[in-house]
């Protein structure tokens, strides 16, 4: 199984790398948004989907990333991958100064608590005029080079998929890791995790610091893709849609919530103006629906197999050998 979906995941990588050959410019350019938004989802879904975490400000982290690499490209330099760097360490720090208040709650508690964190970070940026550029943005950013050749619409799509296809390996190999294994044991039971010696409250201080550090390499992608940050793109909807990717893509399987996310996008930028901008109530006809037909997401169909049909479950083998 696992190989199957290496091989997946390395065939869909080269079908998303010849992508700018077959499309235009514009299409192109909303296929880099994809990107950045599924990179977002992806490392929600640490959290959620593993660590059984739902947050609501997620998107504070990507607007942190986002205005660190905003800021260095303006004031200091654009060559990339650097702002990509000054943006993941900007999201790991906000995350760990958030993150150990957050992590001391559960349930919707800790979904509260995080809708707070964002907004407060929301509103420092309406009103941190000099460094943010307050409700008019930060705006002006240099395009991204690499050397002394600044990328087009082409090569800014492949720089945020070389960031994606890393950020993305991260997760994976956090997820298939101990570690990984440890928050999906604290998602199922934390009490008996707890029992069993596991630091629970450290495991998910650490969950979030990485998940916060991802979303803030999204946010330096965001920032090289649109060259113009604002207070909306750390902002509650952001964070909601951000979410409702990881529900509609599955939580728990990292490439569910890219596909949620995907379907995002394409209904609020591609479909949503077609319909006279009724994007968002679209979007929540699709979250009725697959609550009510999927509830585990798109992630959560159950394809055939050749041996499934024959392959008795691992507790019926326990009782059978326990009758």
């Amino acid at each position: 199984m696992r190989a199957r979906l290496g091989y997946a995941g390395g065939a869909a990588v080269l079908v998303l790398a010849a992508a700018p050959y077959f499309l235009a410019p514009y299409a192109t350019t909303t296929l880099t948004r994809m990107l950045v938004f599924a990179l977002l989802a992806a490392s929600l879904d640490l959290l959620v989907g593993f660590a059984g975490l739902p947050a609501l400000g997620h998107a504070a982290y990507v607007g942190v990333g986002a205005y660190a690499a905003a800021w260095f490209a303006k004031n200091v330099g654009s060559a990339g991958p650097v702002p990509l760097v000054i943006a993941l360490g900007a999201g790991a720090v906000a995350a760990a100064a958030t993150g150990w208040v957050a992590v001391r709650t559960h349930g919707v508690f800790f979904l509260m608590l995080t809708l707070a964190i964002g907004e407060i970070v929301a509103q420092a940026a309406e009103t941190w005029e000099p460094v943010t550029g307050g409700s008019n943005g930060l705006y002006g950013v240099p395009a991204t080079r690499i050397g002394d050749t600044p990328l087009a619409v082409a090569g800014v799509y492949w720089y945020v998929l070389a960031a994606f296809v890393v950020g993305f390996l991260v997760l994976w190999l956090v997820s298939r890791s101990p570690f990984g294994a440890a928050l999906r044991g604290i998602r199922d039971n934390e009490p008996r995790m707890r029992a069993l010696g596991y630091a629970t409250r450290r495991y998910k201080y650490l969950a979030f610091v990485l998940s916060g550090a991802i979303a803030g390499l999204a946010g330096g992608l965001l920032a090289a893709q649109q060259r113009l940050v604002t207070p909306s793109d750390l902002g509650f909807t952001t964070a909601a849609l951000a979410l409702l990717a990881v529900i509609i893509g599955g939580s728990g399987s990292l490439w569910g919530p890219c596909l949620g996310a995907a379907v995002v996008i394409v209904v609020r930028d591609v479909v949503g103006p077609d319909i006279d901008g009724h994007g968002p109530l679209l979007l929540g006809l699709v979250f009725i629906l697959v609550v009510y037909l999927l509830p585990r997401g798109a992630a959560g169909l159950q394809w055939p197999t050749r041996n499934r049909p024959t392959a008795p479950p691992a507790r019926a083998l326990e009782e059978a050998r326990r009758s």
